[in-house]
């Protein structure tokens, strides 16, 4: 006999408001690539230019797929795993990869939070300026001591190794508490604060010397590059890794929603709140980069490391040496990264958490330490040690560009063409979202046919460009192979193990809500 829904609904836990859930999508969003990946990304695809595929990447498959992990979430009501097992019992392996992927996904991404709660300590006294070589000598050698040939090494680093035991402490904590008491108040807590932080930073930035030569570098648009396919794939991959979908984040969140919620509304705004921080990160870090380009009397086009982990620990490092109020923009800006990280990793514990305590039939809190405690020791081992940023480098890159997109793609084509639910999923986001916030044909044909060719060209061509050519032509073989197929290979034996592994507690005997009485 079917569980009724107020029976089911009683025993999951629920967001406290639609408000608490719409910052929780935002914080997850939110993350350490929308300050030190866009900005660069843009300025390389064509500057102000760029906002033209962005944005149709956003429209023809951020949005699409963000509203298809919420109606799968909202629907099936359940962890990654429960959702997919409820859809067919021959896909319950892919929620388990969908964990997996997360569960690799932070072990590293912990340590990134780490780099930057001790850089808000440095700043205070700029401690980079004290080696000779700069802030790029005293972040490859004082602070994470890189060993010189990328072959693992378990030597720690106890300039990381100590700050990252604390957010992982702090981590578990949040978890631990559950989704309301935990996850909720946690992200309505740090995004608001973030949020005063980072608008304070940008304000800043445009008042430096040089900055409008900076904005003019960023976005001033080359149409002719639009000719040019790399410059679209770069947009939809941008879009896709930015938003956290495809890989069981937003369906976890939207599993926690009343039954009653504006699905489609809420899915709208969070993508456009996640895009507007992303430009407004590309105002910020390019007003700071043309006072950087003013300083040294070159071009900005003549700068280096504008994106990624140099742009953060090495440039703006030696901006903020040079700039007046050093000390304070370093705090602001370090903080920013480190609370921009915390709602990030948030939301991936959360999928793994909810995962295993499903499956297993745990506690939030006993399910924060069955999933935490091995990450943690993951993340120490390997990433807060000598050769932690080759393990790291490897392990992104691989994860990200296999397994994400390849997560995506399955999902797509299995609910669209396999199982043929879109029009089931459309008709759920339409009945329970508010009027006036609905979705056509339109969504149903991205979902279908759009989305799942952008996702086969995104993944034919790293696998392509891995196998022929490895990542990086600078590390052995051996070390690529271990970090990066090793790496998707436990992730695979482990969906395998956990899908085998019987549910402590029945979670098959369930009955979607009726749309028709949602209607009356």
């Amino acid at each position: 006999m079917s569980q009724t829904p107020d029976s089911r609904e009683h025993q999951r836990e629920e967001w406290g408001s639609q408000i608490g859930f719409l910052l929780a999508a935002i914080g997850s969003a939110i993350g350490l690539g929308n300050i030190w990946r866009f900005p660069g990304v843009a300025y390389t695809n064509g500057g102000g230019a760029f906002m033209v595929p962005y944005i149709v990447a956003l429209l023809t498959a951020g949005i699409p797929i963000l509203l298809l992990d919420y109606a799968l979430g909202h629907r099936y009501r359940g962890s990654a795993p429960t959702v997919f097992r409820r859809l067919s019992k021959k896909l319950e392996w892919l929620g388990w990869w969908q964990v997996g992927v997360c569960f690799v996904i932070m072990t590293y991404y912990a340590v990134i939070i780490a780099w930057s709660l001790r850089y808000v300590f440095y700043s205070f006294s700029t401690a980079w300026t004290s080696n000779p070589d700069g802030a790029a000598g005293f972040f490859f050698g004082d602070f994470i001591k890189i060993a010189d040939t990328p072959t693992y090494s378990a030597q720690p680093v106890w300039n990381v190794f100590i700050p990252l035991l604390v957010i992982w402490g702090a981590v578990l904590v949040i978890i631990a508490k559950g989704v309301t008491a935990g996850v909720e108040r946690a992200n309505k807590i740090f995004l608001p604060i973030l949020a005063v932080l980072f608008l304070a930073l940008v304000v800043r930035a445009l008042f430096l010397p040089g900055s409008l030569d900076g904005l003019n570098a960023l976005w001033t648009p080359d149409f002719s590059i639009l000719a040019d396919p790399k410059v679209w794939m770069a947009a939809y991959a941008q879009i896709f890794f930015s938003l956290s979908v495809g890989f069981g984040i937003m369906l976890t969140y939207a599993s926690y929603l009343k039954p009653r919620s504006n699905l489609v509304g809420t899915g709208i705004v969070a993508a456009f709140a996640n895009s507007s921080f992303e430009v407004l990160a590309g105002f910020g870090v390019f007003a700071t980069l043309g006072f950087m380009a003013h300083q040294q009397g070159v071009a900005v086009a003549d700068l280096e490391g504008i994106t990624g982990i140099s742009l953060s620990f090495i440039t703006f490092p030696t901006i903020i040496a040079e700039m007046p109020g050093g000390m304070i923009f370093g705090v602001m800006f370090f903080l920013s990264l480190t609370l921009a990280g915390l709602t990030s990793i948030i939301s991936l514990v959360q999928v793994v958490a909810a995962g295993v305590a499903e499956k297993f039939d745990l506690t939030p809190v006993r399910a924060a330490m069955v999933v935490g405690i091995p990450a943690a020791v993951i993340s120490l081992g390997i990433f807060a040690t000598t050769s932690g940023l080759y393990a790291l480098d490897v392990v992104d890159a691989y994860i990200n560009q296999i397994g994400v997109v390849g997560s995506a793609l399955v999902m797509c084509i299995s609910v669209a063409l396999v199982l043929r639910k879109l029009p089931i999923l459309a008709r759920h986001l339409n009945v329970v979202s508010e009027v006036g916030n609905s979705i056509g044909l339109w969504w149903r044909i991205l979902v279908a046919g759009v989305v799942p060719v952008m996702l086969i060209i995104m993944l034919g061509q790293a696998l392509i460009t891995f196998i022929n050519d490895g990542y990086d032509p600078s590390y052995a073989g051996g070390f690529e192979i271990v970090f990066g197929w090793g790496m998707l290979a436990l992730t695979a034996v482990g969906t395998v193990v956990l899908t085998l592994a019987a549910w402590s507690k029945p979670i098959d005997d369930f009955t979607p809500e009726s749309l028709e009485v949602e209607e009356n």
